[in-house]
């Protein structure tokens, strides 16, 4: 089965070195997006306008499949 990797950055890197194996791409795409609900409830009120939130998912050979993308801004 293929593994997958979740990668989030925001005040910093935080790179999956250990990956998760899933059936094919379309699940690591689920995984994505139940994974970022909860990294976003834990970050607990520290995003901060101007500053992006981003996950990277990329395979067992390091090609990008998916970016989610948060960014909270002030108005101007």
């Amino acid at each position: 089965m293929p593994r997958y990797f979740f990668h989030t950055y925001h005040e910093r890197a935080e790179l999956d070195h250990e990956g998760e194996e899933l059936p094919d791409k379309y699940a690591a795409w689920r995984e994505a997006t139940v994974t970022a609900g909860q990294v976003l409830q834990g970050i607990d009120g520290k995003l901060t306008p101007d500053r992006e939130w981003r996950m990277e998912v990329t395979d067992e050979f390091e090609n990008t499949l998916y970016i989610l993308h948060i960014n909270a801004e002030t108005p101007k």
